[in-house]
């Protein structure tokens, strides 16, 4: 069976799935969107992101196209119809279809659009062996220009961050504020471990307030570690004793070099490994299954 995609109440083949030219995600980047894992039928921590996703479309001001209930509805329903024990979905909510001006009075109805589908973003060596890294010339978005709470769909400022990494021969890249300091990677939360004590930079400079980080400080707090939401400059990270990130998509990854810089010992951390076998028994546990 092909991949069926959910828009606006039905669902598509894949080859038959479109949205409007004149949709306004499409010509401006104009509205938001979630990344939400499932593992064994059951989907990891979704109501976090349905918090988040409808805390976006508030500060936007996209009036969601249906109640929250029904998403999350049709979230399982996207599941259960492409039959997939592990998957990651893309919830996109647009302002719709308007004309060529930005206006978005004249956008009428919100577009929703649902996929669910499988991703793989490093090979497994990554995740055995550690990630090198770099930092990216591109800065990070004001968030006086773009409130940090929203998955904005207009996904530049990241993708020019990106590119900085491929530019560089890496895979990932860190990207600093304008005074900076580190807010995260192109698509991940960061996070160092320095004498026992886990860190990751706060949500107020700009870095997306990530489901995946909030995980991970409740492992490190279960296992006893102090966590700490504090602010971090490139030197803290070169000097760190383990370096990790997080992400819907990524998981946990650990880090081994920055900038040309060895963090600790050049291999995946104790603490990083403890956390990514926590990670690892609490996904295919927790959830709503469908």
């Amino acid at each position: 069976m092909g991949l069926k995609i959910f828009i606006d109440g039905k669902f598509f083949d894949k080859k038959d799935a479109k949205i409007s030219v004149f949709d306004h995600g499409v010509l401006y980047g104009d509205g938001v969107f979630e990344g939400i894992r499932s593992y064994n039928r059951k989907v990891f921590r979704l109501e976090d992101h349905l918090d988040r996703l409808y805390a976006g479309l508030n500060v936007v001001r996209i009036k969601p196209p249906m109640p929250r209930e029904e998403m999350q509805a049709k979230i399982l329903e996207t599941l259960k119809i492409n039959d997939l024990d592990n998957a990651y979905i893309r919830v996109v909510v647009t302002r719709g279809i308007g004309d060529l001006g930005l206006d978005p009075r004249k956008c009428a109805n919100p577009t929703v659009f649902i996929i669910a589908d499988r991703i793989k973003l490093y090979p497994p060596e990554f995740y055995e062996k550690g990630l090198p890294i770099v930092t990216a010339k591109t800065l990070r978005n004001h968030p006086g220009a773009m409130p940090p709470m929203v998955k904005s769909l207009n996904y530049l400022n990241n993708i020019l961050g990106k590119m900085d990494a491929i530019d560089a021969g890496t895979n990932e890249a860190i990207m600093l504020t304008t005074d900076g300091h580190v807010a995260e990677c192109t698509g991940d939360n960061i996070f160092i471990v320095k004498n026992k004590k886990v860190i990751t930079p706060p949500c107020e400079i700009g870095t997306l307030d990530g489901i995946t980080q909030k995980v991970v400080i409740e492992l490190a707090e279960n296992r006893g570690l102090e966590t700490c939401v504090g602010m971090l400059k490139p030197q803290d990270l070169y000097s760190a004793d383990e370096c990790f990130l997080t992400g819907t998509a990524v998981e946990i990854i650990p880090v081994i070099r920055i900038d040309g810089t060895t963090i600790g010992k050049g291999t995946p951390g104790d603490v990083t490994k403890a956390l990514l076998r926590d990670f690892s028994k609490i996904t295919g546990v927790e959830g709503v299954g469908y």
